[in-house]
């Protein structure tokens, strides 16, 4: 008498026929994609192919239900991943749309500013550029003009109200 025990590929091929149904079931119950399903349970049976030097008629059920389980799980890690960096970029993507639309609204009002600031009188346009422009302190302008302080602060003040106002009309 023959041994009745099947081959390796043989328990493969009978696997895929009683067992693929339930294995596409669970699939698309948890990730419920069909066409993504119908891969996976590819993939768990080509995995399955991979073990057949260990199958057995007896354990092969339970293999190949914990083939399919850890390859939903990999698959539905790889999904949230993928969510997760999709809504990072989405995030870093509108950030930069802000920076740009602000840097836009920074480049408007500083062409506002210097447009402003070639109409002021020339000490005080003297005085406002090295403040704004080359950060120097009134006690710094005052020394290099040989002005006071106090009339260096007093140039200030109306310049600052002077393009303040001005970008006020222009917005």
């Amino acid at each position: 008498m023959k041994d009745q025990r099947k081959t390796p590929d043989q328990l493969v091929a009978a696997c895929y026929e009683k067992y693929r149904r339930s294995v596409f079931l669970y699939i698309y119950y948890k990730i419920a994609d069909k066409e993504d399903s119908e891969d996976l349970m590819q993939d768990a049976f080509v995995r399955l192919l991979d073990y057949r030097k260990m199958l057995r008629e007896e354990t092969v059920k339970h293999f190949l239900f914990t083939i399919t389980r850890n390859i939903v799980t990999d698959y539905l890690r790889r999904h949230y991943r993928r969510q997760e960096i999709d809504g990072y970029l989405y995030e870093v993507g509108c950030v930069c749309s802000e920076e740009t639309e602000s840097g836009i609204y920074a480049r408007d009002l500083q062409r506002l500013e210097m447009r402003k600031l070639f109409t002021l009188p020339p000490q005080r346009r003297r005085v406002y550029m090295m403040s704004r422009f080359q950060g120097k302190s009134s006690e710094m302008i005052a020394e290099e003009l040989d002005l006071s302080r106090r009339t260096v602060e007093n140039h200030l003040f109306l310049s600052r109200k002077e393009i303040r106002t001005y970008i006020r009309q222009c917005i």
